[in-house]
C-alpha cells in the first residue's frame, strides 16, 4: 500500500512525536502514523521522549513544563520535521513552547526553530508534502468529529475529509456541530467531570443521528472520552483514531472494546 503513487518526501527525516495516550493505551495509532509516512516516503525516527508538557502547562507548572520542553527539543534536534497523530499535542510544540521561553532570548530562539518544524500527523500529509489519496478500505459509514486544539490552534478540518474521501468502501456523513468539544479537554474533565459530562452527552446524541457505524477523530483523548461516553449509554458504535483507516490498520477492536473471546 502507497500514499501515492510517487512518494513525495523521499529521505525526509521525520521524528514521530508518539503521546503518551497513543503510547500507553492504542499504540496502534503509532504504528499507523508511521506507516502513512513511510508510504509517503518519509525516514521515521522515534528517539526517545516522554510528555509534551501539557498537562503541566494546563495546570500552571511552567518550570516542569520547561524542563519537558527543553528535553523534546534536544531529542528531536536531528529531524527534519516532527509529527504527531495528536492536534492536541501537536499545538502544545508548535505554539506553547516558544510562549514558554519568552523571558530566554537563547533557548526562545530555540524553540521557535522547532516550534516551526512540528506538525500534526494529517495536516503534514496534505499540507507539506501534498498527499492526496491513501490506498485503504474500509467498509462503514464514518462521521467526523473535529477536536478543538487541532482545529483551533493548527487548521486541522479539511485535510482528514480530503484523504478518507481515498478510502475504498467508506461512506463519510456530516456530524452536527462537529466542530464543538467533546467535553475532554485533558484536565477539564477531570476537574469538571459533572460539566464535561453533560457536553459529551450532547455530542453522543448528535453522533448517533447521523447513523454512522464508526465515529473517526484525530486525538485519543477525544476518542476515548466519546467512546466511553457511547458505550455507556450502549450506542453500538466503533470508535476510531483517523490514523488507522487512513492506513489501513483495522485489525485492532475499536477503541474502547477488548478482543473479541
Amino acid at each position: 500500500m502507497s500514499a501515492t503513487s510517487s512518494p513525495p518526501a523521499v529521505g525526509l527525516r521525520v521524528g514521530l512525536f508518539v503521546t503518551c495516550l497513543v503510547d500507553l493505551i492504542r499504540p496502534s495509532v503509532g504504528f499507523a502514523a508511521v506507516k502513512l509516512l513511510e508510504d509517503a516516503g518519509c525516514k521515521v525516527f522515534v528517539p526517545s521522549q516522554s510528555c509534551c508538557g501539557q498537562p503541566a502547562y494546563n495546570s500552571g507548572d511552567r518550570a516542569d513544563t520547561k524542563a519537558i520542553a527543553r528535553t523534546t527539543i534536544r531529542a528531536f534536534a536531528d529531524c527534519d520535521y516532527v509529527v504527531a497523530p495528536s492536534g492536541s499535542c501537536s499545538g502544545m510544540l508548535a505554539k506553547h513552547y516558544p510562549e514558554l521561553f519568552a523571558d530566554e532570548p537563547d533557548a526562545a530562539r530555540e524553540a521557535v526553530a522547532f516550534a516551526g518544524k512540528c506538525r500534526e500527523l494529517v495536516s503534514f500529509l496534505v499540507d507539506t508534502l501534498g498527499v492526496t489519496r491513501v490506498e485503504a478500505r474500509y467498509d462503514g459509514v464514518a462521521t467526523y468529529h473535529d477536536s478543538c486544539s487541532g482545529l483551533r490552534e493548527l487548521g486541522v478540518r479539511d485535510q482528514p475529509r480530503k484523504l478518507l474521501a481515498s478510502v475504498e468502501g467508506l461512506k463519510l456523513v456530516d456530524l452536527e456541530d462537529s466542530d464543538i468539544c467533546c467535553g475532554f479537554g485533558g484536565t477539564f474533565a477531570v476537574k469538571y467531570g459533572e460539566l464535561s459530562d453533560a457536553i459529551v452527552a450532547k455530542k453522543s446524541a448528535k453522533i448517533a443521528a447521523t447513523g454512522a457505524d464508526t465515529l473517526l477523530a484525530g486525538d485519543l483523548g477525544c476518542l476515548m472520552n466519546m467512546a466511553g461516553k457511547m458505550q455507556r449509554e450502549g450506542r453500538k458504535v466503533r470508535v476510531r483514531h483517523v490514523a488507522e483507516v487512513l492506513a489501513g490498520m483495522t485489525d485492532e477492536p475499536p477503541i474502547g472494546e477488548g478482543a473479541p473471546r
